[in-house]
């Protein structure tokens, strides 16, 4: 297959260590990582991968992804070159999904541009924040994205009102194998050092109170209506709770992170355990905000 994905103009790495491109540095090898840099080059990767029926994963900044101590089968794909730029019309941005959120906002400031403050701290790519509706206290995407495009899984490329993506908490709805390429955004340049001064209180007061100094995906799970996963695994006595290498954060117990030498075993078992102590004390059900990467039926 190595043959038919690179002549398709794409990067193919065979049995790609996964662990250097995810936060929580953990986990096993890709068969295949693929990065392309254009719609022409994932057309035909995906129908590749559809001929010889094999698998395809998309990944942003390895965020929010657990991968799998055995690793992923199949391909993962990467979007990087044309899918990862940015082009500016006015007030509305045009973003290639591969791009990482840091290097959007600073092009931002650098165009007099604001309104993408949601994404202050957040450390994915575009198309992962649109996946998950990602945001902060300042807002989420919904709250200003207009469309995505997206390639499907015949290799149409189409256009996507928001409004069609039933954009909610941490979640959103896609056609089942799409990837998203680019999304627009409704940007401003009115109060512009008002929204930047917002968004350096919240990065400082992240700072402040976040393990920062140790890998981590952020926060692992969603906050439950009306309370804060973090306050209920403190509460349940989990704090600074430890499994082989990894541990609930001492800091914010909402953070699950590598000492160094965590699998990616030691950290599912955190999640269990957190998950599983919460619902019998409080009856109350918390959903990771976590990719699960690989076959993790067993686990």
């Amino acid at each position: 297959m190595t043959e038919s994905l690179l002549a398709t103009g794409a990067k193919v790495t065979e049995k790609a260590p996964m662990d250097r491109l995810a936060y929580w540095r953990v986990g096993g090898c890709a068969d295949y990582l693929v990065e392309v840099s254009n719609v022409v080059q994932l057309r035909g990767v995906l129908d590749v991968a559809k001929r010889v029926g094999t698998p395809v994963t998309v990944l942003g900044n390895g965020s929010n992804s657990l991968i799998h101590d055995d690793g992923v089968s199949g391909i993962v794909l990467r979007l990087k070159g044309e899918l990862s730029d940015l082009r500016m019309a006015g007030t509305v941005a045009d973003v290639g999904a591969g791009m990482m959120l840091v290097v959007l906002l600073s092009r931002l400031d650098r165009a007099g541009l604001a309104g993408a403050e949601p994404f202050a701290g957040v450390p994915g790519t575009v198309g992962g924040a649109v996946v998950m509706n990602a945001g902060t206290t300042l807002g989420e995407v919904s709250d200003f994205l207009i469309s995505v495009d997206a390639v499907l899984e015949g290799g149409e490329l189409v256009t996507i009102p928001a409004s069609d993506l039933r954009l909610s908490y941490r979640h959103s709805v896609l056609p089942k194998g799409a990837v998203i390429v680019r999304a627009k955004f409704q940007l401003t340049s009115v109060d512009l050092e008002e929204k930047r001064s917002q968004r350096m209180k919240l990065i400082a007061a992240r700072k402040a109170t976040q393990p920062l100094d140790l890998p981590s995906c952020g926060s692992t799970f969603t906050n439950p209506p009306g309370d804060h996963a973090g306050r209920l695994i403190e509460a349940a006595g989990l704090k600074g709770h430890r499994i082989g290498g990894a541990s609930i954060s001492a800091k914010h117990a909402n953070f699950i992170v590598n000492h160094g030498d965590a699998t990616a075993r030691d950290i599912h078992a955190l999640i269990q355990l957190a998950m599983s102590e919460v619902r019998s004390q409080f009856d109350i059900t918390l959903t990771p905000e976590v990719r699960y990467l690989g076959d993790w039926s067993s686990q």
